[in-house]
Order: C-alpha cells, then sequence, then structure tokens
C-alpha cells in the first residue's frame, strides 16, 4: 500500500456538455447544424446556445484539487471495499467492520445501489464526508485496526481519544462513543489530575479566541495543547450529553478560574457558547469580583487602523484600541464584548438589590412549639434581629464587595457560629434561624445564573 497520487482520466476543461432538454448539436458528417423535433434548425432557433466553456480560474482550481487527492498511507487498503474522501485523502477501508453498533454507515450500506457507478466504490467516486479532518477519521479508523495491546494504551493519547468521541458521535456508532468518553473521564478524574497539572500557566498565553489555539510567549507546545484539550474536553461532554465527564471539567475549570480572571473569562465565554448553568453563574460572579472589565467598540477598532496607520505618533491612543475580547489591556482591564458587559451590569444590579433587601430584614424562621410556652417569642424574635443588624455591619462583612452577596452571608453565619449563648432566644429558635440563614446562601447560589441573564424590559432587582 503506498501514497501515490491518483492516475487522473483525460479532462477537458473546454465545453460542458448541454443536457438533452436543449435539443442542441452538430451533425458530424455534414458539419450543420441538427434540426430539433420540430423541424426547425438550431442557427435560426432564438433559444440556439452555444456550448458553454468553464472559467479558466476555475478550471486550474477544480484541476488542482484533483491533483492534491491522495491516499491515506494508512488505511487505504487495496482489498478494502469501501472507499471515503476526507478533505484530500481518501480511505480504504472494509464495510464489514463499519456496518456495526447500528451507525449512520450501516444504515446507508442497507440503502438499495444504483447503477454500476456507485459512491464509494471508486477513487472517483468516493463517498465523501464534510465536518471532518482526515487526522479526525483516521483515528476514529484505528479503533477499528488497533490491536488488543494497542487499545490497552489507548488512555495515553488524549488527543486520539477526543477526535474518536466527536467522529462516533456524529455518525451514531454509541458503544465507541462510550467507550472513548468514559475512558477520557477515567483519565481526567485522576488524582492528581493530569489535566490541571498540564494546563500552563494564564499569563503565558491569552484567550483571544476560543476557536484557535492560544498563543505563547515561549511557544511551547505542549502547553499549547494542553489548553486547547481543556476546552475541547468541555464542549465534547457538552455535545455528547456525558455528565460525569462535564461534571468533572467544569470543577477543573471552576479550580482554575480562581487562580487568574482569564481562565473565569475562559468559563464565562464557554458557558456562554454551550448554555451550561452551573458554570456561568460561578464564572461572571468571578471576573464580576476580581477584574476591572472594558468593552471593546467599534470606535475602538478604528482608532486601532489609525494607531497602526501613525506608526510611533499613534502611541498615545487607548490602550484597548488594540486588545482582542479575552486580552488583558495594558491597564489590566479585561476586554469583554457588549453582552457580557450586560450581564455583569445586570449580576451587579441584582445582586447588590438582594444584599440592601437582606441587610434590612433577616431570613425568616418559625419558631419552635416550645418557644411560646416557656419563652417570650417577642423577646427572641428580638434578639434576632439586634444580632443581624450588628453583624452585617462588621468590618469582615463590609470589607466585600457590595455585589457578594454569598461572601458576606457566609461571613453573618460565621459570627453566628461564635455568637455563643444568645438572650430571650430559645435553643430550638437558634438552630432554625442558622438554618434560615443556609439556605438563603443555597438559594442565591443556585440562582446565579439567573441574576446574570441579559436584562428585560422592565426588570427590577
Amino acid at each position: 500500500m503506498k501514497d501515490s497520487a491518483l492516475a487522473l482520466p483525460p479532462f477537458s476543461p473546454n465545453t460542458v456538455l448541454a443536457s438533452s432538454s436543449d435539443s442542441i448539436g452538430i451533425d458530424n458528417e455534414s458539419k450543420r447544424p441538427r434540426c430539433t423535433s420540430e423541424g426547425h434548425s438550431d442557427e435560426s432557433s432564438p433559444m440556439s446556445k452555444r456550448p458553454r466553456t468553464m472559467n479558466p480560474v476555475d478550471t486550474e482550481m477544480a484541476l488542482a484539487a484533483s491533483l492534491r487527492i491522495k491516499r491515506d498511507p494508512t488505511y487505504y487498503f487495496e482489498d478494502g471495499s469501501c472507499i471515503f474522501l476526507v478533505e484530500d485523502t481518501l480511505f480504504n477501508v472494509h464495510r464489514s467492520r463499519l456496518d456495526n453498533d447500528s451507525s449512520s454507515f450501516g444504515t446507508m450500506f442497507t440503502l438499495p445501489q444504483g447503477g454500476l457507478d456507485t459512491e464509494g466504490r471508486s477513487d472517483e467516486n468516493p463517498i465523501v464526508l464534510s465536518g471532518d479532518t482526515a487526522s479526525e477519521f483516521r483515528n476514529f479508523l484505528w479503533t477499528f485496526y488497533a490491536l488488543p495491546p494497542e487499545i490497552s494504551k489507548a488512555s495515553e493519547n488524549l488527543a486520539k481519544l477526543i477526535d474518536i468521541a466527536r467522529v462516533s458521535n456524529k455518525y451514531a456508532f454509541k458503544e465507541l462513543e462510550t467507550w472513548a468518553l468514559n475512558t477520557i473521564h477515567e483519565y481526567v478524574n485522576r488524582k492528581p489530575s493530569p489535566i490541571l497539572a498540564a494546563v500552563p500557566a494564564p499569563q503565558s498565553y491569552t484567550f483571544s479566541s476560543l476557536d484557535t489555539v492560544p498563543q505563547t510567549e515561549t511557544g511551547a507546545t505542549s502547553t499549547i495543547q494542553s489548553t486547547e484539550q481543556l476546552t475541547k474536553l468541555i464542549r465534547l461532554a457538552q455535545m455528547c450529553n456525558h455528565e460525569p465527564l462535564l461534571e468533572t471539567m467544569i470543577n477543573h475549570l471552576k479550580q482554575l478560574m480562581s487562580s487568574s480572571v482569564q481562565y473565569a473569562y475562559l468559563a464565562m465565554t464557554l458557558a456562554d457558547e454551550l448554555d451550561i448553568r452551573t458554570l456561568r453563574g460561578v464564572a461572571y460572579l468571578e471576573v464580576m469580583q476580581k477584574a476591572v472589565v472594558v468593552k471593546r467598540t467599534k470606535a475602538d477598532a478604528a482608532l486601532k487602523s489609525m494607531t497602526q496607520a501613525g506608526g510611533e505618533n499613534g502611541n498615545t491612543a487607548d490602550s484597548v484600541a488594540g486588545d482582542k475580547e479575552g486580552d488583558v489591556d495594558d491597564e489590566g482591564r479585561l476586554v469583554i464584548n457588549r453582552a457580557q458587559q450586560l450581564r455583569l451590569l445586570s449580576g451587579y444590579y441584582r445582586l447588590t438589590g438582594t444584599w440592601e433587601r437582606l441587610r434590612i430584614t433577616p431570613p425568616s424562621f418559625d419558631h419552635a412549639s416550645s418557644c411560646g410556652a416557656t419563652w417570650h417569642q417577642h423577646g427572641c424574635t428580638q434578639s434576632w434581629v439586634e444580632f443581624w443588624k450588628e453583624k452585617t455591619k462588621t468590618d469582615a462583612v463590609l470589607a466585600l464587595g457590595l455585589a457578594d452577596a454569598v461572601g458576606r452571608l457566609k461571613q453573618v453565619h460565621k459570627e453566628y457560629e461564635r455568637w455563643g449563648s444568645a438572650p430571650y432566644m430559645h435553643h430550638d429558635c437558634r438552630n432554625a434561624a442558622r438554618k434560615a440563614i443556609q439556605e438563603v446562601i443555597k438559594k442565591i447560589e443556585g440562582g446565579l445564573p439567573d441574576f446574570f441573564s441579559e436584562p428585560e424590559g422592565g426588570d427590577e432587582a
């Protein structure tokens, strides 16, 4: 089996044959226009057409594309029975190996076949697969021909497993997809996690585009691949609806974003792209609490062009003009888009309003039945209110951000645990009040994604 270019059949680009409905042609013997079925010559007919010619540029492009097509050196078998074209590479594999697992290929192979020149039977008429790369499809085919010792070492190549899972999901190889995803999950869930160990420090690259590999200052390939895999794994888990893998990757990203606002930006952007509620709330809260943000506008783009045109004379331009979304500009501000800015503003407005209401009115609880019998219920309530008014104004609470309602409530809860014996407050009521604080914290944490939803008309805090 050799990797060789295809031997192309003779190709004449100058003439494209007209369809039979045109009723046009030249009599080869008389060299005169043939007559149509109505007896009128083509020459006199107002609908007569000349043979169309291809644009020379289109001809060159088509010929160049044909010349680039090559056979895969590994998975083009001479005795194969089904030929696929992926990008510029031909794969000739055995149909019997793909015709299982209730896959899309199995369904396709059962369809009635037409003429002799059926798709997939020759290099000239392969089954064309779009949306995949040759490398991805090659990794996918590896699972059908790999030996047991190779399969047992599959977890050593995470990039290959990602390709296998993605292509298997696309073509409905459910058992193969499940195997790949479970193997990936087993790998990333190791202690310590190889994903967290391999991801580089946030200062070593930028998060400007989720569709491209981050650029490093050091050029280290391993760090680039690790960060790209982090993003790919979250997208893959969401696409395949693999909850264990998605939960593990979200937890890993939460750990990373606490170390840098740029990881929080990555989490925030992925949460928006994939609509992951459990990630959106904590990511936006992290950015809101730790970052100074700035929105890049169309005017900034124009200013960037002017700065580049002006050379050194444009150095006084606003620093954000040369930065992309996800960058941290020269003034230490995180560059975000308009939608993210609106969500952050909405979250700040709603969370500050929530804290203000809680500061004025403490969480309510039901008094114990024994409170009314042995204690003065009014005194029990008054003691709780006095505690709340005092502890919501401590230095530890005020040191936290105004919108950090959860953080402030947790600090009040710590003060409550240290409160000791409270005069005029029944023991059972104290337990009920403690539970009330915990429930409020849980409710706000669970609703964080809604705090950062886009504002609607008439939205109130």
